[in-house]
């Protein structure tokens, strides 16, 4: 494209602000979206960076998001949803009419009999609002006023790769985009030199269900969108460094005459990815100096990683991981995945989710308190939770040291902070034995769409066609939960 082009379609300012609908709203706008997004945010087909259709349909509250996904589905029953009832008893049969035929897994299904199994931790109420939090979380209590506890989820899938595909990417079959790929193609990139959407992956124990590059795929969305991992070690990004004896100016050469086929290419047969490839190759050329120095903690006082825990010293803990996304939050990415394995307790389940919550609990409180405090909790939406909860019955043997929980779809909690949310809030019950919901039960569709809310996003808006018709995240469903937006 000419500079007589870029001029042609940039045309003039008040054709501008005419053509975006929204006058003088626009420039506030800009300030969200960050330098250089208003043009992508109305869909700039001038650039390969553009973000979709629309950009945001409304003024958001939340500008970037960091996910702490829970893989293996914690036990809300140890941690967030307290049930003195399971407690007094412990032991005795699940009564049918709680369950109400509804589906097991193949792990539980042919058991005689379903005891009950109350915590063997301690509860107590934290916070303005009151909310019971176990004592395997106390930093995550002392929080308790800066963040949102569901305690209504509930999902359609019961196994753990489905569950995690229908969190992630809307959909128990896999091929969709993920959700931080949608953010991508919606927002946008705020900065120029990093991923839009990032990964960071961690585990607390070995043996855990395993995670697969798809769950952070952009499905059918221009490749551009998908998610980036980030590593520990010397290399943070695979093939990002440059061969032995190849120049930083012999790279760019070669990036330059790259660009020069991959133009003509398009201009023959106009095949729009591939300007997402041009796209990402000049994004790998600026990763060379930005990655680095994002993923170095070295200039990190001791008094950050005593706030985070000492494990924040240790590269691919989920406390490092933690650390690393408030850096990432600092330098404007927009969508910032982590993902913890170890949350799979089908027996021995006092002792693993004692080995999670330490691993995890401490660093989780601790990105609340350092995105606050740095003021950029208000625009940074952060989630904390799995893709189902667990049984109220004890999987297998009962002890009265030990027990296991199955996979519990119909029902688990999850807490949420930042970016518009009612913070010092509980919202939803489950019944007293913590199976059923009994008030405000929350979709894995409704909790997206209000995610997507908090964005800026009209979720039925944001779609894209693919094979004959338009996808979109929360499918055909889900309602914002508008109780929980501040």
């Amino acid at each position: 494209m000419s500079e007589f082009d870029d001029i042609k379609f940039l045309a003039s300012r008040r054709h501008f602000l005419s053509k975006a609908s929204l006058g003088i709203g626009s420039a506030a706008l800009a300030s969200i979206l960050g330098p250089g997004s208003v043009l992508n945010a109305f869909g700039n087909p001038a650039s390969p960076m553009a973000p979709g259709p629309t950009g945001p349909h409304f003024l958001p509250k939340a500008k970037r998001v960091i996910y702490l996904f829970q893989s293996g589905g914690p036990s809300h029953l140890e941690l967030l949803d307290y049930k003195p009832t399971l407690q007094e008893l412990n032991g005795q049969e699940l009564p049918e009419s709680v369950r109400g035929g509804q589906r097991l897994t193949g792990m539980s299904a042919n058991q005689k009999s379903l005891p009950m199994a109350g915590s063997q931790f301690k509860f107590s109420q934290h916070g303005k609002g009151g909310g019971w939090f176990s004592d395997l979380i106390p930093h995550t209590a002392s929080i308790a006023d800066d963040i949102c506890v569901i305690r209504s989820l509930h999902t359609e899938a019961i196994n753990h790769d489905p569950a995690i595909t229908f969190f992630q990417t809307g959909s128990q079959q896999t091929g969709r985009p993920s959700f931080g790929s949608w953010m991508s193609y919606g927002l946008g990139s705020m900065n120029e030199n990093l991923p839009t959407f990032t990964v960071l992956l961690s585990r607390s124990r070995e043996g855990d269900q395993p995670l697969y590059s798809r769950l952070w795929g952009n499905g059918f969305l221009p490749s551009l969108h998908q998610g980036v991992q980030f590593r520990s070690g010397a290399d943070p990004v695979l093939y990002l460094k440059d061969p032995d004896g190849l120049s930083r100016e012999g790279r760019r050469r070669i990036l330059d005459t790259l660009k020069e086929m991959h133009i003509a290419e398009h201009q023959r047969v106009m095949d729009p990815e591939i300007d997402s490839r041009i796209a990402q190759y000049e994004m790998a050329y600026r990763m060379q100096t930005s990655v680095p120095g994002a993923m170095d903690l070295s200039d990190e006082p001791d008094e950050v990683f005593e706030l985070y825990g000492e494990n924040a010293r240790i590269p691919g803990t989920y406390a490092a991981n933690c650390l690393l996304a408030r850096r990432l939050a600092e330098r404007d990415v927009r969508f910032i995945q982590l993902y913890h394995q170890g949350w799979d307790q089908h027996g021995n389940l006092p002792k693993d989710i004692s080995i999670m919550a330490k691993d995890t609990d401490q660093p989780s409180a601790a990105l609340i308190k350092d995105l606050k405090r740095r003021g950029l909790l208000d625009d940074t939406l952060v989630i904390w939770g799995g893709e189902f909860g667990r049984t109220s019955y004890s999987q297998g043997k009962l002890s009265a040291t030990s027990y296991g929980r199955d996979h519990h779809p119909r029902c688990f909690s999850i807490w949420v902070a930042g970016g518009g949310i009612k913070a010092g809030t509980v919202f939803g019950e489950t019944d007293e034995f913590g199976y059923n919901i009994v008030r405000n039960g929350v979709h894995v569709h409704d909790f997206q769409a209000t995610l997507l809310h908090l964005l800026g996003f009209d979720h039925e808006r944001l779609t894209f066609q693919s094979q004959g018709r338009r996808f979109r995240l929360t499918d055909v469903a889900g309602e914002v939960v508008k109780q929980i937006i501040a």
